[in-house]
């Protein structure tokens, strides 16, 4: 009887001791999933930003230069939302396709030689359905070849500092000099959402694109989070045997706008996974608070010289926004330099000063101090007017 009961209590020694193992080996798994920080594993490079801010959440090989396929229809989609914007271009522009656009292999909505679309429809091609043809038919169209647009693409990535990029076509389409990494990629997805009418496009899961022969080509959202995320209203796809399978991807929630990208994952249900699960992370764990906005005057002494009024009304041209961990607030405070006088005649958009979002006296957010009304200079009367206490 008392083997058997000291059986027992070695049989329970022994199990204690196997469920503390489990317990600390689920401890250190816990450990390691927290200290992922949402990074994709699979991936062979993966980063994500907070948009308002710029602030890196997770990096993994963020400046490796790999191939990015059709990523890099993100940069064509950028110049031409700047063209559109800048009022060089309009989305109600005739484009007559070249011999060079119809001929364009890879994924296309088939465009006819010598056919006439608009522009609207050409950017929602590339952006809702990946179209080669239609991203050399703007590229022509915008810079009179397709070099020439290239030029314009390596251009504006130097000004957005994205170091380990170069374009050698439009399209993303397999070339020895095409390569940027995922910082890069986030960079210029960035730069694209910033552009408004984007979204306008972006959205779009299923579209009939019509030709001007009147057939009809079939549209798919090659982005599939745009139906089955919520919150993901933008990204780009891009694949090549060479690139593997990319994303980047963009998903806002209560008022925190989240980019993700991976590059060289090994299948589409992955890279759509793993971004899933990035942006998941990083709306649980950081939240954006807006400290200042745009719309609300800035108090302030600053005396208006030669005007109209005496008194400037100021605000900022980009909000001050912290991005921190959820329920990290405190310890923020918004600060301006201003002068002590301003000259008239000054007008709305003009900058006058800065403002400035301070953590623990450190700089994290700046913005500018713009006129929010336009301020007219005096006139002799009006100087009168206000030397006899009549100016109102």
């Amino acid at each position: 009887m008392k083997k058997f009961a000291l059986i027992i209590m070695l049989a329970l020694t022994l199990s204690g001791f196997l469920l503390g193992v489990v317990q600390v080996s689920n401890t250190a798994y816990a450990f390691e999933t927290e200290s992922k920080s949402g990074i994709s594993d699979s991936a062979k490079a993966s980063f994500m930003i907070d948009y308002a801010t710029g602030s890196v959440i997770c990096a993994k090989n963020e400046t490796e230069q790999l191939q990015i396929a059709s990523m890099m229809k993100i940069m064509t989609a950028l110049i031409t939302f700047e063209e559109i914007d800048n009022g060089k271009l309009s989305v109600d522009d005739d484009v007559v396709i070249s011999e060079n656009a119809h001929s364009q292999g890879g994924s296309q909505v088939f465009l006819d030689a010598g056919a006439t679309q608009k522009v609207g429809q050409l950017i929602e091609s590339v952006i809702v359905a990946s179209a080669n043809d239609s991203c050399v038919a703007l590229a022509e169209h915008i810079a009179g070849s397709v070099e020439g647009f290239v030029a314009k693409m390596n251009q504006k990535a130097a000004e957005l500092k994205m170091e380990n990029t170069h374009f050698s076509n439009c399209t993303g389409l397999p070339a020895s000099e095409n390569f940027s990494c995922a910082k890069d990629v986030a960079t210029m997805m960035r730069a694209l959402v910033s552009h408004r009418g984007y979204f306008n496009y972006s959205q779009v899961w299923l579209k009939d694109f019509e030709h001007q022969s009147g057939r009809k080509t079939t549209m798919t959202n090659t982005n599939k989070l745009i139906r089955f995320y919520n919150g993901c209203d933008g990204g780009k796809t891009g694949f090549t045997n060479e690139a593997g399978f990319c994303l980047s991807a963009t998903a806002e929630r209560d008022g925190m706008r989240l980019i993700a990208v991976v590059i060289g994952e090994k299948d589409s249900k992955t890279r759509f996974k793993d971004v899933s699960e990035m942006l998941n992370y990083g709306f649980a764990n950081y939240e954006n608070t807006v400290f200042m906005d745009t719309q609300t005057e800035i108090q302030n002494n600053v005396e208006v010289k030669k005007g109209k009024v005496s008194e400037a009304v100021l605000k900022l041209d980009t909000p001050l926004v912290s991005f921190a961990k959820r329920g990290e607030t405190n310890g923020y405070e918004v600060k301006y330099e201003l002068p002590e006088t301003i000259k008239a005649p000054l007008k709305v958009g003009d900058k006058v000063g800065k403002a400035y979002l301070v953590k623990d006296g450190e700089v994290i957010g700046e913005s500018n101090v713009i006129i929010a009304k336009n301020i007219e200079k005096s006139t002799f009367f009006d100087d009168l007017r206000r030397i006899f206490g009549l100016h109102k």
